[in-house]
């Protein structure tokens, strides 16, 4: 997904697509605590010393920030009723279609996330674990541009020992 995620992120930008830029919008407590929590999840990921552990947390904090925009965009009574409820990333989807290929690439990605939460053994290799991490940091930064909320970088926390 690293050139889809250098391709998507440009072309998510209004500057490049040629659409007028989202006017700023007050963004939800809620949403706004989901992306804090994203950011705090990826700052966990990258001090993650297994593969394993390092895709699991890349892909909740990747997970959350598709829940900011749903929470943020969705109206509500407006979901069918179905046998199952939908995932969050079809969801996003609906409500926030320029993220659709990113909602695609993390609901088929879940699979591998749910092994690597299992535990089995060579679920996840370095290399994809890093990837998704740099791929859930440009998700959560298009996640943010999306509803207009400013990026808060997370400062890095200091053990207490």
């Amino acid at each position: 997904m690293s050139t889809a995620a250098t391709k998507m992120a440009s072309s998510a930008s209004p500057a490049s697509s040629g659409s007028p830029a989202r006017p700023r919008c007050r963004v939800a407590p809620s949403a706004l605590a989901l992306l804090q929590s994203a950011r705090y999840g990826l700052s966990a990921a990258q001090g993650e010393s297994s593969a394993s552990a390092r895709y699991v947390s890349a892909h909740l904090a990747a997970l959350r920030a598709a829940a900011a925009v749903v929470a943020a965009r969705s109206e509500p009574g407006t979901a069918a009723r179905r046998r199952r409820p939908p995932s969050v990333w079809e969801l996003l989807s609906k409500v926030e279609p320029q993220l659709s290929e990113w909602a695609a690439f993390f609901a088929a990605s879940a699979t591998k996330r749910a092994a690597a939460e299992a535990g089995l053994p060579r679920a996840v290799a370095p290399w994809e674990a890093d990837e998704l991490l740099r791929d859930a940091e440009t998700f959560l930064s298009l996640a943010e541009q999306a509803l207009g909320a400013p990026a808060q970088p997370v400062l890095p926390l200091l053990s207490a020992g």
